[in-house]
């Protein structure tokens, strides 16, 4: 897992290490990796370095003085250095230092300087600055995403300056990199949108303050082996039983499609057998597509036994396309009234945003909204939910006591109580932004919980699996590009995720 930590823990860890080492030896690691790394983005070989143009955007804070120093280093491999220092001069010794090494350092931008540079490092702000930048800073922010956008290289000192570090919420002016060089341990901004996609690539610098984080990680983020180890596999004794029995409450008259691709999602997630309950309408098109899944059709009656008529299952899948009237409402009831695992999605969402009632549960519970979907379960709005991932997550993990999956652009999953760190799926492809991705995706989850896994670990193995099974279907030949998908293209890709594991 990368592991992220929040400024006070950083914080915390810094105060404890400068302690036992000398002044400034932080800020001398710092200011070395980060050289190291726009050396290695100016080229190959070492000496590709020298006579290239960088400009530093330094403030008066450490993240200026770590950029500053860097410029040095820099600059003593024959690289042209100009600092720009606006406001109240810079850091004082970083300053010196460059000038030293033969940099120059002004308080506004000499000429073309910021448009001429082949590599600009962003050190305005750090991990401490709360909100968008403010001028003279917004007004560099923007002149350097002019010049990255022309071909320079944009390097952000530990986060991009007016990122909110804790959160990754961007209120303003902001700026853009291309890659962040971060100094200690990952901040949750950084993996978390809006935050996340201004950071571009995360570059971590060990400086020492690993054994000095005590507070747990505020969020974490799965490699490939975390994902590789989560998911169960059939031994030499496995039936269908106990590899798992999903219950799926899905489908409609009118979104007879939903129940097809939820039951593609949970037939390639592992589960040794899906029991579908839907529609008149539905059941011929998932007993043809999928006739290794077990069918029951739910007649139009709230007072329909369902959980005596469908059979054993080891968890349930509520929502894709079920609708949200009185007969649906009565089979979530239902279900969520059992003592099984149950994950709700979709419709079933809507039906928990008008009938509060329903939860908390006893029993482990997993939602998928997306930011829509969770701004009615909070009673807020979807672009504040998408602002401030992280928080409404953990908000609702906390108030509806269910671990929450946000979908989105960076998905995050947060456990009731802060039990236990946020976790945010690394994988996934702008192309999944498609209709019945979601269905696939709760299927796929369902089947995972069915397989005895907690909801979050249910979760976040579901969201990297399906997310790599949108990238393999956008572009089974990567040499190639990418090409629009359908959420089907997901269901047929998946074998190929959980192979590449």
């Amino acid at each position: 897992m990368r592991e992220a930590y929040q400024v006070a823990a950083v914080r915390a860890a810094e105060r404890a290490l400068m302690e036992l080492v000398p002044d400034g030896a932080l800020m001398g690691r710092a200011a070395a990796g980060l050289a190291s790394v726009c050396a290695s983005l100016l080229g190959e070989y070492p000496g590709h370095v020298y006579g290239t143009r960088i400009v530093v955007l330094a403030g008066s804070g450490d993240n200026g003085g770590d950029a500053l120093y860097a410029g040095a280093l820099l600059a003593r491999r024959g690289a042209s250095v100009t600092a720009i220092t606006p406001g109240s001069g810079g850091h004082a010794g970083g300053t010196s230092a460059l000038r030293a090494a033969g940099g120059r350092a002004h308080p506004a931008p000499p000429d073309d300087a910021i448009g001429r540079a082949d590599l600009i490092i962003d050190g305005l702000l750090g991990i401490g600055g709360r909100g968008g930048l403010r001028e003279p800073f917004a007004g560099l922010a923007q002149r350097a995403e002019q010049a990255r956008q022309a071909g320079a290289t944009v390097v952000a000192v530990d986060l991009p300056s007016g990122i909110d570090a804790d959160t990754g919420a961007v209120d303003g002016p902001a700026v853009r990199a291309d890659v962040t060089v971060t100094f200690g341990a990952i901040k949750p901004g950084l993996l978390i949108d809006p935050g996340a996609g201004h950071a571009g690539t995360v570059e971590l610098v060990d400086i020492g303050l690993g054994p000095y984080l005590k507070d747990r990680p505020a969020a974490a983020s799965p490699q490939r082996h975390d994902i590789s180890e989560l998911l169960p596999r059939p031994g030499p004794e496995s039936d269908k039983y106990r590899r798992g029995v999903l219950g799926l409450l899905a489908g409609s008259d009118r979104f007879t499609g939903a129940a097809l691709l939820s039951t593609g999602g949970a037939v390639h997630g592992g589960a040794g057998m899906v029991r579908v309950v839907t529609a008149q309408a539905a059941a011929p098109l998932v007993r043809q597509v999928w006739p290794e899944t077990v069918l029951t059709v739910h007649p139009d009656d709230p007072d329909w036994d369902l959980i005596g008529s469908v059979g054993r299952v080891q968890a349930w899948v509520a929502g894709p396309g079920m609708g949200t009237g009185p007969d649906a409402v009565a089979r979530l009831t239902a279900i969520l009234g059992t003592d099984l695992p149950v994950l709700v999605d979709a419709d079933g969402l809507t039906i928990l945003s008008q009938v509060k009632e329903l939860l908390p549960r006893a029993s482990p519970t997993l939602i998928t909204p997306h930011a829509g979907e969770l701004s009615r379960l909070l009673g807020t709005d979807a672009p504040s939910v998408e602002a401030r991932r992280l928080e409404h997550a953990q908000r609702a993990a906390d108030q509806l006591g269910v671990t929450v999956l946000l979908k989105g652009s960076t998905t995050v999953i947060a456990s009731p109580a802060e039990s236990e760190p946020v976790l945010v799926n690394p994988t996934g492809t702008p192309w999944l932004a498609t209709a019945g991705s979601g269905d696939v995706l709760s299927g796929l989850a369902g089947a995972l919980l069915a397989q005895g896994l907690e909801p979050a670990q249910a979760g976040l193995a579901a969201a990297y699996l399906h997310g790599l099974a949108g990238r393999l279907a956008a572009a089974p030949d990567p040499d190639s590009g990418e090409a629009p998908i359908g959420a089907s293209d997901l269901v047929r890709a998946l074998p190929a995720a959980f192979r590449s594991l």
